[in-house]
């Protein structure tokens, strides 16, 4: 049997797809459905079973069978969260409890981390970098579960992957939370324009602030391959290196709709401004050791596949 923690979110409703398609359906998923339309997600998917994260939390003492592995993406990942003992328990906490029962258990651990451990990126992006300095609390819970993996010397024995600025499909019940490209679209689709914001800073001109796009496609590919290759360990960066900028994005999803550029700019919201981010880019070569093929869609390309492939459909 397999875990599968936010099963019915972003990016495990993608990863549950794929280990459908390697013909596992041994599933058991953790998740919550709520009222929303996250159900879905799980059209047409093959698992065991859906719990809660309150039910599997309270079960984690039981004897559950054969594990072959814990792969652990549920978490509150909005960096606008206010809530910080709701962020410590359910990203901290909670994972620490999950990591204990998959080493208990023997069991392949693969977790989400994020960038947003990395802050204002002042001190660069380079996953052995320990001493970091996250802007919102999001990042920060992120950053404590890193550590805490760390001084348990578990690093060798079970995979973080820090995902940079992941987009496509299954994404929608993310609302606020979701990839520019998705709000792209539905901007266009409304209004025929894209509003990108202002900079707040002489060094990037309006729409140029920079970030590493990573299309979900690719992020679970590298999950689906270190499942099978237990060997590739650590706390790495998931992104594909590569800076883009917003306007570099925005000209993408315009291209891909067969529509004229149009990008309106707008202030940059005052709570924003003090934890934004207007550099982040994957620093790769231990990802690329340790994945010496590995390969990402360029964003042209993904957020092609993406508008034309699913959005438009």
């Amino acid at each position: 049997m397999i875990i599968l923690t936010g099963g019915a979110g972003f990016i495990g409703s993608n990863i549950l797809e794929a280990l459908n398609a390697e013909g596992r359906s041994d599933v058991l998923i953790v998740d919550s459905l709520g009222t929303g339309e996250k159900w879905k997600h799980l059209v047409g998917r093959s698992f065991l079973d859906i719990v809660s994260k309150h039910e599997f939390r309270q079960k984690l003492d039981k004897r559950w069978g054969t594990i072959d592995a814990v792969i652990h993406m549920g978490a509150c990942s909005s960096t606008t969260e206010t809530d910080a003992d709701y962020l410590y328990d359910n990203n901290y906490r909670y994972s620490v409890d999950i990591a204990r029962f998959a080493m208990e258990c023997k069991a392949r651990f693969i977790y989400a981390s994020s960038a947003a451990t990395y802050g204002s990126g002042a001190d660069g992006f380079d996953d052995l970098t320990r001493n970091l300095s996250p802007l919102n609390m999001y990042g920060y819970s992120k950053h404590l579960f890193d550590e805490w993996i760390r001084d348990q010397g578990w690093e060798g024995a079970c995979l973080g992957l820090k995902f940079f600025n992941v987009y496509g499909k299954h994404e929608e019940h993310k609302a606020n939370q979701a990839s520019m490209v998705l709000k792209a679209y539905h901007q266009v689709k409304s209004t025929g324009a894209i509003r990108l914001f202002r900079s707040t800073t002489p060094d990037y001109v309006d729409g140029g602030q920079v970030r590493d796009f990573l299309y979900v496609r690719d992020a679970v590919n590298v999950v689906m391959h270190c499942l099978h290759h237990p060997d590739v360990n650590g706390i790495l960066n998931l992104g594909t290196g590569k800076g883009r900028t917003w306007n570099d994005l925005a000209k993408a999803v315009f291209t891909a709709m067969d529509i004229e550029p149009s990008i309106v700019y707008i202030d940059m919201p005052t709570e924003l401004q003090n934890q934004y981010q207007n550099f982040t880019t994957a620093k790769t070569d231990r990802l690329v050791q340790a994945i010496p093929n590995v390969k990402f869609w360029s964003l042209e390309d993904g957020v092609a596949d993406y508008v034309q492939g699913y959005l438009q459909k």
